[in-house]
C-alpha cells in the first residue's frame, strides 16, 4: 500500500515585481496553512517524507506543515523538479519515490495537482485551491506501478473558515 498526500502551495502575493520562484505567501496564505495543516494532523500517516517543490511559496507552505505535524523541518526534501505545473512531470517525480517509503507528502503547483489529482483519483475535483490537501491511498506496493487510488480525504480552507 502506498500514501500520497498532495499540497498545493498557500495563497502567494503577485504585489511585488519578482521571479515567479521567489513570490513568498500572503498574510492569508499562512492563515490557511495553518488552518489545513492543523486539521491534517489526524489524517497523516505514522511514518513518512516530505518533499517540497524549491519556489518559496511550496517550501514556506511545506515549513508550516512541518511545524504544525511536528515533522523535523532537516528532513524536508526539496526537489527542483517538483517547481511544475505539468501532471506528466509530477507523476514522473513521484513514481521516482523509492519503494522504501510507503507514505509521501508533497508540496507543489497547479495546474499539476489538480490535473494528477483527477488522473489518479476516484473523485473529480474541479480545483484544488491554495493551501488545498488531498490525500490518495494506492493498492500497490510500487510507486512506479501506481494507478487509479482512492481519495482518503480532502480538506480545502474555505471549509475551514
Amino acid at each position: 500500500m502506498k500514501n500520497l498526500i498532495l499540497v498545493r502551495h498557500a495563497k502567494s502575493s503577485w504585489e511585488v515585481p519578482m521571479h515567479d520562484k521567489d513570490r513568498g505567501l500572503t498574510c492569508q496564505g499562512v492563515k490557511d496553512a495553518h488552518l489545513v495543516s492543523v486539521e491534517a494532523k489526524d489524517s497523516i500517516p505514522k511514518t513518512y517524507i516530505i518533499w517540497s517543490s524549491t519556489a518559496k511559496r511550496a517550501t514556506d507552505t511545506a515549513l508550516i506543515f512541518a511545524q504544525n505535524i511536528s515533522y523535523p523541518i532537516e528532513s524536508i526534501i526539496y526537489k527542483d523538479d517538483l517547481y511544475t505545473f505539468d501532471e506528466k512531470k509530477l507523476e514522473k517525480v513521484i513514481k521516482s519515490c523509492s519503494n522504501n517509503f510507503d507514505s509521501v507528502i508533497l508540496f507543489g503547483h497547479n495546474a499539476a495537482i489538480t490535473d494528477f489529482v483527477n488522473k489518479f483519483g476516484d473523485v473529480s475535483i474541479e480545483n484544488v485551491p491554495t493551501s488545498g490537501f488531498v490525500s490518495f491511498k494506492f493498492d500497490t506496493d510500487d510507486w512506479k506501478k501506481i494507478k487509479k487510488g482512492k481519495i482518503k480525504k480532502i480538506i480545502f480552507p474555505k471549509d475551514l473558515r
